[in-house]
Formats: C-alpha cells, structure tokens, sequence
C-alpha cells in the first residue's frame, strides 16, 4: 500500500487535491515519449477509460482486445491494460512520430503521470512522482487541468467507488475456494463493466452507478 511506503523516497513530500498547482507541467511532453514505452501491463484500464476508448474509436471492448489491450491478473482480478508493442515495447497507440493517437481520450492512467493517488479512508489524493519523468524544467499546472477530464468531481466520485468495489471484491476473491468460482466471479465482473456496451447518450456515469450496485448485490 502507498501508505506504508516512504513518501519522502517517491515524491516531494506532499499531497494534493485537484484543485492545487503541482509542478509535473513537460512542455506537452515534446520530444520524447518515454512513459509510453517500457510499461509493461501497469497501464490497467478501467471502465471509464474503456468507455471512451470504445466511443471515441467506434469500437467495441472485443475490439480493442483484438488490437491495443489485452487482459491479465491483477490483484486477484482479470482487468485490461493497454498493451506493449515492438521490440521497443511501446504502446499500441503511439505513432510513427512518437506521440499519442489517442491523446484527446488518452486512459486515465496516462493523464495523471507523473502524479499518482493515495487512497485513504474518505477519498484519496494524488502525489508527485519525483524520479519517474526525465523532462525538466517542468511548470506548475493545476491538476485539474493537467487531468483535462469534464466534470471532475464526477470522475472522481467514480475513480473511488471504483477502487472501492475492486478492493472489497478482491477480498471476496480471496475466500473462494475452487478456481472455478474465482474464475466465474472475475468473468461476472468483465462483463458487467466492460464486456455490455455503454450507450452514449445516457452518459457513463449513470450506467456506471447502476452496474456497480448490481454487481455489490451480486457480491455482497
């Protein structure tokens, strides 16, 4: 947990809401594209990421399987990340010219880098990474800026409840006793959040309230 690592190790010491200034501003990452490369499966997506990704796209979450994101076990559940390419393992999304072809519905993972989320009892905040980007000089940016996603508050709401269930579900998870039933639970949750296409008009933040108490009545 990031609660019991040394903070003063990763990041300048402190801790923000996104409403404060945080100097993480790269000159529009000109140049260089090193957080899109390397990463492994740690850019895990979740459903509001796939919501954008799908609508902006025009594709389904089987197609994006298909192509850019592929699945793997993270804390005791099956998520998707976006997937590493190439022999320089870049992302699927960067082009020929080294920048991102998804930039204006980029994942929030990538939005927040350099910062990252401590969660703590009633919500989270986020906090610089230090060592983690290589541009400098960087600039002060307000966060919610620097995030540039609409109806922030919304958002965050989600990112919690969110984080919330998974952790509460991965609990579950933890208690089951055959592979089967792990395998079911994970499939159930795939499904609900993923697989079943959002519709755009209604909106995602509605449709993401609506799964997420059908699957803690499924739960808990």
């Amino acid at each position: 947990m990031l609660r019991e690592l040394d903070m003063g190790a990763i990041s300048d010491g402190r801790l923000y809401r996104h409403s404060d200034m945080v100097k993480a501003g790269c000159n529009d990452c000109k140049g260089c594209s090193d957080c899109c490369r390397g990463m492994g499966n740690s850019i895990v997506l979740d459903p509001f990421d796939v919501y954008q990704l799908c609508k902006n796209l025009k594709t389904s979450f089987e197609g994006l399987l298909q192509s850019a994101v592929e699945l793997h076990m993270a804390d005791g559940m099956i998520l998707p990340n976006l997937k590493m390419v190439g022999e320089k393992e870049q992302c699927s999304f960067l082009n020929e010219q080294g920048r991102c072809s998804i930039h204006a519905f980029r994942p929030g993972f990538c939005r927040m880098f350099p910062l990252g989320r401590i969660y703590e009892e009633q919500g989270f905040r986020y906090f610089l990474q230090v060592q983690e980007c290589p541009q400098n000089p960087k600039t002060k940016v307000k966060i919610s800026k620097w995030l540039g996603i609409p109806e922030i508050q919304k958002y965050e709401k989600f990112v919690l409840n969110w984080h919330n269930f998974l952790k509460r579900t991965g609990k579950i998870l933890e208690c089951l006793e055959s592979e089967a039933a792990v395998k079911n639970a994970c499939m159930f949750v795939l499904k609900t959040f993923y697989l079943a296409p959002y519709e755009p008009e209604k909106g995602f933040y509605a449709q993401f309230e609506e799964r997420r108490k059908r699957a803690e009545e499924y739960f808990f």
